[in-house]
């Protein structure tokens, strides 16, 4: 029985839309957008984006050194060593916006140790090893 009305009315639809007719949609029966924006932190005493954007830094940092993971030679080493600087950069400067004086010691514990990655002669050792867990340095801040 479903099929024999389910054809008419995907036909008369279908020919509503071509006589050039318009089909009405509320907004609300619509789903929200999506948003890759960091969402503050509902969490009182807590700043809003600190962990998110220090997470996000990091997520993209590994990214961005996965491409020259597999490459060989200076250029590879020296990507590799700009990458880790760039991050502890971006990580400082996260960590400057927190008012929690545990948070920033953290979040500063994390731009350290990309620091040090970036002056390492090995830096490709620093990835595979402590670069797998520097951002639980800061999980214990984040709520």
């Amino acid at each position: 029985m479903r099929r024999r009305t389910a054809a008419p009315i995907a036909l008369i639809a279908t020919a509503a839309l071509a006589a050039g007719c318009e089909i009405e949609v509320s907004p609300e029966s619509l789903p929200a957008p999506f948003s890759v924006a960091p969402v503050p932190s509902a969490s009182a005493g807590q700043p809003k984006y600190v962990c998110t954007a220090v997470y996000k830094i990091l997520t993209d940092g590994a990214v961005k050194a996965a491409a020259y993971a597999t490459g060989s030679g200076d250029d590879a080493r020296k990507a590799l060593q700009k990458t880790f600087a760039d991050m502890a950069g971006q990580v400082s400067a996260a960590g400057a916006r927190s008012d929690d004086v545990t948070q920033r010691a953290a979040v500063d514990e994390v731009a350290a140790a990309l620091t040090q990655g970036s002056r390492s002669a090995d830096p490709k050792a620093f990835l595979n090893g402590e670069f797998v867990t520097v951002g639980q340095k800061i999980d214990a801040t984040c709520t």
